[in-house]
């Protein structure tokens, strides 16, 4: 293994998937640091899910070459892979007993299982405790899984998750459906997890390679350091944020005339009033787009 490998935590060249004779999923070729925030952006439809699903091991593409942590497709096995991942969705297709504790929950992440039937340790309760703390949720820590807002069950799905320390945590759009301040806990959870890392802070483990996959981008924590910007199944920029959201990729990608506003370490982005009605005769198809309000304020 190279030594740029080595220091790597994902490697994809040239991945694709093909299914019923369309590509969607093609060309996409990405090295992502260890230890780093990391985003797949893009509108729906875009392969981000597709993507989300080879990186969590239960896809294989049709073309490309993938690894995964240590392990490479084709060679290694990918169950022993899986236990080094975790991926955390708001709308998943199972959820934990809602009749556990919030406490509980986290550690049924211990034993990757949705109840919890095994023997708990003093260790793991106390690293329950500290993951609560860690989303800020040592307040409803003894409350039911099933009183929980859907902003406190996301970041209790987030301390499940990391439970196990895993290496690669993957965020599949954990904020949507959430309100405004839902949204901002779990984002200020995510940024929570590099900001110990850079204050030397010896409180908590270093942070896992996270992934945050989400089509809106006010929804990127402030330490996402890298974009993979998805459109038709295939990358359509791939840079530091600075560099991807930009009004003109972001305009062409999304289908719509799109100005964009940074604040702090925080991107917005916004289609004018005045473009709508532009929008309503494109009946809906993407890269019809204006260039009125394409700049970048």
């Amino acid at each position: 293994m190279s030594e740029s490998a080595a220091e790597s935590a994902i490697e994809l060249q040239g991945v694709g998937v093909l299914r019923d004779g369309r590509w969607i999923l093609r060309d996409v070729t990405w090295s992502i640091p260890q230890g780093t925030c990391c985003a797949i952006l893009g509108p729906n439809g875009s392969g981000k899910s597709t993507l989300t699903r080879i990186l969590a091991g239960h896809l294989w593409p049709t073309a490309g070459h993938v690894r995964v942590l240590d392990g490479v497709f084709g060679e290694s096995s990918l169950p022993q892979l899986r236990k080094q991942i975790r991926l955390v969705q708001a709308a998943g297709p199972f959820d934990v007993d809602a009749e556990l504790t919030c406490h509980e929950v986290v550690l049924t992440g211990f034993f990757s299982t949705i109840g919890l039937y095994d023997v708990v340790t003093d260790e793991m309760h106390a690293e329950a405790e500290r993951l609560l703390a860690q989303v800020g949720l040592s307040h409803v820590a003894t409350h039911p899984y099933r009183t929980l807002s859907s902003g406190e069950r996301v970041r209790a799905l987030m301390a499940r998750a990391l439970a196990v320390r895993p290496r690669l945590l993957l965020l599949d759009e954990p904020t949507s459906g959430l309100d405004l301040l839902a949204r901002e806990q779990v984002l200020a959870t995510v940024q929570r997890l590099f900001e110990g890392r850079q204050s030397g802070s010896g409180d908590q483990p270093a942070p896992p390679t996270t992934i945050f996959i989400t089509h809106h981008v006010e929804e990127l924590p402030p330490s996402t350091s890298q974009i993979l910007l998805l459109s038709n199944g295939a990358p359509a920029a791939l840079d530091t944020p600075v560099k991807v959201l930009q009004a003109p990729i972001l305009s062409a990608v999304y289908g719509c005339p799109l100005s964009v506003r940074r604040s702090g370490d925080r991107t917005y982005i916004e289609v004018h009033p005045d473009a709508w009605e532009g929008l309503l005769r494109t009946n809906g198809e993407r890269g019809a787009v204006s260039n009125q309000r394409g700049d970048q304020p």
